[in-house]
């Protein structure tokens, strides 16, 4: 880049267009900025086209720097090898799993993430946690339902599900699944059943006191009760999601384990849609199999057009209730710009040549 060419500079999948407030303070004459709402398909996935895998380096390839929204446009090696002009890679979080980092690393392109640091407990702990806690009411009360009927000038047509006494299976006892299973137990008197590959009752009590509980609650019952994954499946009236995405853990929601749930049950996923086999996932709703799902997130994002999940009639016809809402878990306004300032500050330290805040490798 010559002294004279600005540094030019997209802001990806600004569904909100919070972005270019924050990015008015980079000087125009060195800084030419773009900024893009909308999302392609995911260039690894199996179902994007060549053509529009394509689109996405035609659009991408003009820029020396690239800002990203969390996984909304991942990053694979096969994409970053066509990217010549990339220098620096912006993400948002602490983490982002659809970023090939060996691949950057290989040409010598920094990445770094964000952190809002004036709402930083929010990111993946509270605005996550309230986000799932409002599906599983949602899911139980009807909400979306009621709401519906009452507008088209209906009244009473289902009654809901209480939660007290119920089961509250947690898939995943991390930081998040702490966080609603604690809110379960605490606000709605739920019991706490958790399984994921490694968890030990050991741990799970550990993790119970950590959350301000005794071992045991007053029934002499564990307050979070490690099970298998069977047991869970099969006794959870909700099962709540709670897994970080990986190669391991890819898909390891399945049909087998499905089939298992209650056919009064609920399922919540505000993780990754990727943990759950959508396929499996969509016959078992089809079929009526459980009482309900509530997602947030989905195998690819933003749901295209003419997938079920928009164009099933769901809740009629046999079919099971559906709440949909897309992948909101995270998106305060907030955060959001508190990434985007973030990110700012990282592209002057880049230019200036000191270190990037929140580096990924």
């Amino acid at each position: 880049m010559s002294d004279s060419a600005p540094l030019k500079i997209v802001v990806l999948d600004d569904y909100q267009g919070i972005s270019a407030s924050k990015f008015k303070v980079l000087d125009p004459a060195k800084y030419e900025v773009t900024f893009i709402k909308d999302t392609l398909l995911p260039y690894n996935h199996p179902a994007t086209p060549q053509d529009v895998k394509d689109q996405l380096v035609a659009r991408l390839a003009p820029f020396d720097v690239i800002c990203t929204m969390r996984e909304r446009t991942p990053f694979p090696r096969e994409l970053i090898a066509r990217l010549p002009n990339l220098k620096l890679l912006l993400s948002t979080g602490a983490r982002n799993l659809s970023l090939d980092l060996d691949a950057f690393k290989e040409r010598g392109i920094p990445v770094a993430g964000a952190i809002d640091k004036a709402h930083a407990n929010s990111v993946g702990s509270v605005s996550t946690t309230e986000h799932c806690v409002a599906m599983v009411l949602a899911a139980a009360r009807n909400i979306a339902q009621d709401d519906a009927e009452v507008k088209s000038g209906g009244w009473q047509t289902a009654a809901a599900v209480g939660l007290k006494g119920k089961i509250f299976g947690t898939v995943g006892l991390g930081r998040l699944g702490v966080a609603v299973a604690r809110i379960m137990h605490l606000a709605f008197g739920m019991r706490v059943v958790a399984w994921s590959p490694n968890l030990t009752q050991e741990a799970a009590d550990e993790k119970a006191r950590a959350a301000g509980f005794a071992v045991v609650d007053e029934k002499g019952e564990r307050t979070f009760k490690a099970v298998s994954k069977e047991e869970l499946f099969r006794t959870a009236d909700f099962v709540s999601v709670h897994l970080v995405l990986s190669e391991r853990s890819r898909g390891g929601i399945a049909a087998a384990d499905l089939e298992l749930m209650k056919s009064s049950a609920i399922l919540i996923n505000t993780s990754r849609g990727p943990l759950i086999v959508e396929e499996d996932l969509l016959e078992v709703l089809e079929k009526g199999k459980i009482r309900a799902a509530a997602l947030d997130v989905f195998e690819i994002e933003p749901l295209p057009l003419d997938s079920k999940w928009r164009t099933r009639k769901w809740g009629q016809e046999g079919r099971s209730s559906v709440l949909l809402t897309p992948h909101m878990g995270y998106v305060e306004q907030g955060t959001l710009e508190g990434w985007y300032e973030h990110q700012v500050e990282n592209i002057e330290r880049w230019v200036k040549g000191e270190p990037l805040l929140q580096s990924l490798y």
